[in-house]
């Protein structure tokens, strides 16, 4: 019994350790509005129905402004197995950051919730998008994630 708990102890351990996974750049090509140096997740692995916080490191060279969107598509053997939109400047005025963010800004933080649609404990190949008021390309970040049913 005693063996079960420390497998238990160590397998908590892992999950509260685990690394924010590396995003990398799905513009292809397109012109942004913010060069990405970096994008973390916190809490990872995500849970499922619980709030998640992005932050985005880098150079914004244009204002992000009213109408800007935020778009989040997670496909699973190539089908799409979650999806969520939101108003950019909706989610960052929550966080304290209101529109018109103006340029050199260099770290923006935005926390949205995991639907409680997401799937669990498979991996997902997520796609995060910002198109701006004006329609220019904020940012394309993307890399493979799994959420998880976690206790509230």
């Amino acid at each position: 019994m005693k063996f079960f708990a420390a497998i238990a102890v160590l397998a908590v351990a892992a999950v509260a350790k685990a690394q924010s996974p590396v995003f990398s750049d799905c513009s292809a090509g397109v012109s942004t509005d913010i060069s990405v140096t970096g994008l973390t997740l916190a809490p990872y692995p995500l849970c499922i129905g619980q709030t998640v916080c992005a932050t985005i490191t880098g150079t914004l060279s244009n204002p992000i402004t009213a109408g800007s969107t935020l778009s989040i598509i997670g496909r699973y053997l190539g089908r799409v197995v979650y999806s969520d939109n939101h108003d950019l400047c909706t989610v960052l005025a929550a966080s304290g950051l209101p529109c018109t963010v103006n340029p050199p800004k260099s770290t923006v933080t935005a926390c949205i919730p995991v639907l409680s649609s997401a799937p669990a404990s498979i991996p997902v190949a997520l796609t995060i998008q910002a198109v701006n008021g004006n329609s220019n390309l904020i940012f394309c970040q993307s890399a493979t994630v799994t959420a998880q049913n976690c206790p509230v």
